[in-house]
């Protein structure tokens, strides 16, 4: 069981067509994957309509005509993005109010075909909503059992701080994990990747605060900067254009004649393995990519490589 890997179903049922989808499902399952990572509003953009849900109604398809394999799988979703109205993002998306929250776990376990979600997680901070109301919104998910667990995606450290004492005080559950872009490259002093929400990236406060909460899980999304380790035809962005960089992809590239593996399958051994230790999030769109995922976060790094990769600045 490889419960250390989330399977990205982003762009499932819209990019990614039903025949390449399940493909890709299939053989997660079959080589162990456990966490299928989703949202309600994947993949708005992706779709004429502007609203999203193809994912979510994707793998139900999947779910029903699989017979027992919900038992096997792990699903992990995510509420607060989804436009309502269509073209106007991110000034129209939902929310995370009592009530977007009620509606949003209704509609994705209806597209789904489920009765509840392992993992069900805040998208983003919704500044126009009391963060006590959405943590007392999530609770009662929790308290139901339509939901296993609470995370929150791309929110800063003092929210993740407040959430967790407001749930205290109220004797609610909170969250359990933060999902935000982690990676081994670092964006220049200054700059944010330009791929992620405004509080997206992991920054060493994150990591500091993660370290001395263990009870708090790190998941990453976007850990191969979308291909850009290993393809020429994908040149980073310019934030990582800085002499860091080329220190680190050097010792990258060493770790990886050493392993006899690549680039993609060391970045992945180093979350994994890391302190704290992180779930990457792979979007992929091919076995052979899926595998390689697979085969990343099986290699163990020995503690001198992992110490010359962290020590490269």
């Amino acid at each position: 069981m490889i419960e250390n890997l989330a399977l990205g179903a982003m762009l499932f049922g819209t990019a990614l067509d039903e025949r390449r989808s399940f493909e890709l499902l299939d053989r997660f399952v079959d080589a162990g994957g456990v966490w299928i990572d989703t949202a309600n509003c994947y993949a708005f953009w992706a779709d004429p309509t502007g609203f999203g849900g193809q994912s979510e109604t994707l793998l139900g398809r999947w779910l029903a005509r699989r017979p027992g394999v919900r038992d096997r799988v792990r699903i992990s979703t995510k509420v607060g993005c989804e436009p309502t109205v269509a073209g106007r993002f991110p000034e129209s998306a939902e929310g995370l109010s009592a009530g977007a929250v009620r509606k949003g776990i209704e509609a994705s376990l209806r597209r789904l075909g489920t009765d509840h979600v392992e993992l069900y997680w805040a998208h983003k901070p919704d500044p126009n909503t009391p963060l006590e109301e959405t943590v007392a919104a999530f609770g009662e998910l929790l308290s139901a059992g339509t939901v296993g667990r609470l995370g929150c995606s791309n929110y800063p450290v003092w929210q993740v701080e407040r959430a967790g004492q407001t749930a205290r005080a109220h004797g609610t559950a909170g969250f359990t994990a933060v999902q935000q872009h982690h990676t081994y490259l670092q964006p220049r002093p200054g700059t944010g990747p330009s791929v992620v929400h405004r509080f997206g990236a992991v920054t060493d406060e994150v990591l500091h605060y993660l370290e001395h909460h263990p009870d708090l899980e790190l998941w990453a999304y976007t850990p191969l900067l979308s291909g850009r380790y290993t393809r020429a035809d994908k040149p980073l962005p310019t934030e990582y254009d800085h002499p860091g960089t080329a220190r680190r992809l050097a010792v990258l590239d060493e770790v990886a004649a050493e392993t006899g593996t690549n680039r993609n399958r060391v970045v992945l051994a180093w979350l994994t393995g890391g302190n704290p230790a992180a779930t990457p999030i792979v979007g992929v769109s091919s076995v052979r990519q899926l595998d390689e995922a697979v085969a990343g976060v099986s290699l163990k790094l020995e503690a001198g490589q992992r110490e010359r990769l962290d020590a490269a600045l």
